[in-house]
């Protein structure tokens, strides 16, 4: 099993963008994927979660609203549009998957993780 995570890139305040995790591997078992950001001298933090197969969705209450979480099953592919960034919202970016959690917001109940991806928001 491997995520790859990609989108990122270096944006203005107040735009948007799109990152997104490609699942390879047997999905059999497969519960969830989420989002997590971890910030220069700052803890991983959660951002979203989705279940794989159903429509559960959380999100942390600082992203509800801006951040959107998705997914294509088809393709194998979740998605966070990230819309109105802000500066503060720099970090790399990860995914993860999980195997009976489903939607959660704690990192010691995902077992796989993407590579990251940076964002950079300047003002």
């Amino acid at each position: 099993v491997q995520l790859q995570a990609c989108g990122g890139g270096s944006v203005l305040a107040g735009t948007s963008l799109r990152l997104s995790c490609e699942y390879s591997g047997s999905s059999a078992g497969l519960a969830g994927l989420a989002w997590f950001r971890q910030a220069p001298g700052k803890a991983r933090e959660f951002l979203a979660a989705i279940t794989w197969f159903g429509l559960t969705v959380d999100y942390a209450d600082f992203v509800r609203g801006r951040f959107i979480a998705s997914k294509d099953s088809a393709k194998n592919t979740a998605y966070l549009q990230m819309n109105h960034l802000r500066p503060e919202d720099t970090a790399i970016y990860f995914c993860a998957s999980n195997y009976g959690a489903g939607v959660d917001r704690y990192q010691a109940a995902y077992t796989d993780w993407g590579q990251g991806t940076e964002v950079t928001v300047s003002s």
